[in-house]
């Protein structure tokens, strides 16, 4: 799996997970899903993404976004 395909995965993980959480928990955990909104919406922009830093670091293939 490269970077790009990793990255879109846990972000739609924690999306998923942080709406769940709001709805069954606490509403304050859509705070969550708004910071990993912006995170990807600035990483659109800029190229900086930390998950995609570690993962580099950790040896995954980069993909066409991250490289």
């Amino acid at each position: 799996m490269s970077i790009d395909r990793i990255v879109f995965a846990v972000a739609g993980l924690f999306i998923l997970a942080s709406l769940a959480l709001a709805h069954f928990h606490n509403p304050n955990w859509l705070w969550f899903t708004a910071f990993v909104g912006a995170n990807l919406f600035q990483s659109a922009f800029t190229g900086f993404c930390p998950l995609a830093m570690i993962l580099k670091k950790l040896g995954a293939q980069p993909g066409n976004a991250f490289s």
